[in-house]
């Protein structure tokens, strides 16, 4: 397969996996390798055929449908279900969205002074500006540009010293600990590496890329179009979630051999992991860091402010879209920028970002597990999906991603009570 042709595989797949690695996951994987070194490595490998089970089933869905979750949940189930769904979506967004705006001013502060609240101001304006006025047809080539700022994390690995055969073993060999401490963490990084907005943004993107090339059409309506269109997503997506994780996998190994073996287990954000960083593994490493930092969040801040008005416009029936221009979809575009700018807005009422990092986990939990039930029962409805119900295989990974994240939701609750 050549480079161009490569490329042109890759779409809302990656994009969505690379921007599950967003400062709020930063800091939990950093936590995680800071407090447990190698021990959590094992949860990567655990977590990588879930993650791609789950999104490429969102995907399917709006390829085959031509809308995304909310439209079809709308169209086929109960307001009584999708309208309490939609409001945690948005409410744990938005929350999402401050912290990782939060962040990334504290990392460009870090790097060159100044103001962190004037640094997250421009990060959110020029995010709404630029998914406002520029096409999704461009907008989209500029995220996966973004996608590169993960390099940061591959670099920052092979700039310390990793003892690989102990890392791999650990990594192939589960290290299991049954007490309080390890199943949160195991839980966090469940709740971190599987969450709503990914399944709404990557259905809503297949969509997007759908009405944006005009030999495209739904599967219901174009069915000869299924093989190569299901291989291309089977592809994205198994690539774009295998970065998302390998690069998580990194950081989690970074801070392991730097933060972790020096006794430095007391990091709460992606900053404090950065900060921590320079005197131990040098300025280099620190600057890698935080430049992955303020890269991820500029890929994030769009997934999540996106995810939530697509959610919200297709539950309203409104047009949307961000090919569509402001005028043609304003409800869609005010979502967006409400979403960005209360995000925004948090950050300037002492928002603390351990507690916002807290109750999105939470909330992000509460609104998985009915998502997921829905999601598969779409996915398997033949009034739904016509002649594109999953397979058997995949419909199995679905419902053991289900019944994984049931409990691990119930244990995050447990947990959070006591």
């Amino acid at each position: 397969m050549k480079k161009e042709q490569l490329l042109d595989q890759l779409g809302p797949g990656l994009i969505t996996g690379v921007s599950d690695d967003d400062p709020s996951g930063i800091a939990t994987y950093s936590q995680v390798g800071a407090q447990f070194g190698f021990q959590m490595l094992w949860t990567m490998l655990f977590s990588y055929p879930l993650m791609c089970a789950i999104q490429e089933i969102s995907a399917r869905i709006g390829r085959v449908t031509g809308k995304g979750i909310a439209g079809n949940i709308r169209a086929h189930y109960s307001r009584k279900l999708l309208y309490p769904v939609i409001f945690l979506l948005v409410v744990a967004n938005v929350v999402n969205l401050g912290a990782d705006i939060g962040a990334m001013g504290a990392a460009l502060k870090l790097l060159i002074g100044g103001s962190a609240h004037l640094y997250c101001l421009l990060f959110a304006v020029f995010s709404v500006y630029l998914q406002i006025i520029v096409p999704y047809s461009k907008y989209v080539h500029i995220l996966k540009w973004l996608t590169f700022s993960l390099l940061a994390y591959v670099a920052t690995v092979f700039a310390v010293h990793v003892p690989w055969g102990e890392a791999l073993k650990t990594t192939v060999v589960p290290s299991l600990s049954f007490n309080y401490s390890s199943l949160q963490a195991f839980i966090a990084l469940l709740g971190t590496t599987i969450s709503p907005y990914l399944f709404f943004w990557q259905a809503s993107e297949e969509v997007e890329d759908e009405e944006g090339n005009s030999e495209d059409k739904p599967l219901l309506i174009a069915p000869e179009q299924a093989p190569s269109q299901f291989a291309r997503i089977r592809f994205d997506t198994l690539v774009g979630m295998g970065v998302s994780n390998l690069i998580a996998f990194f950081i989690i190994l970074t801070t392991a051999v730097t933060l972790h073996a020096h006794g430095k287990t007391d990091i709460q954000t992606a900053t404090d992991a950065a900060e921590a960083l320079r005197p131990i593994a040098g300025n280099f490493c620190f600057f890698l860091f935080s430049c992955g930092i303020i890269g991820t969040g500029l890929l994030a801040v769009p997934v999540l402010a996106g995810s939530a008005s697509y959610a919200v416009a297709e539950t309203m029936q409104w047009p949307y879209g961000l090919e569509r221009k402001a005028l043609e979809a304003r409800g869609f575009y005010a979502v967006i920028a409400a979403a960005t700018l209360i995000g925004l807005a948090l950050n300037f009422i002492g928002l603390d970002p351990i507690k916002a990092l807290f109750w999105t986990a939470i909330l992000n939990g509460v609104v998985s597990v009915p998502l997921l039930f829905v999601i598969m029962m779409i996915s398997s409805n033949r009034e739904v999906m016509g002649n594109f119900i999953l397979p058997r295989g995949l419909k199995t990974l679905g419902w053991i991603t289900t019944i994984v994240m049931t409990l691990a939701s119930i244990g995050l609750l447990v947990s959070s009570a006591k």
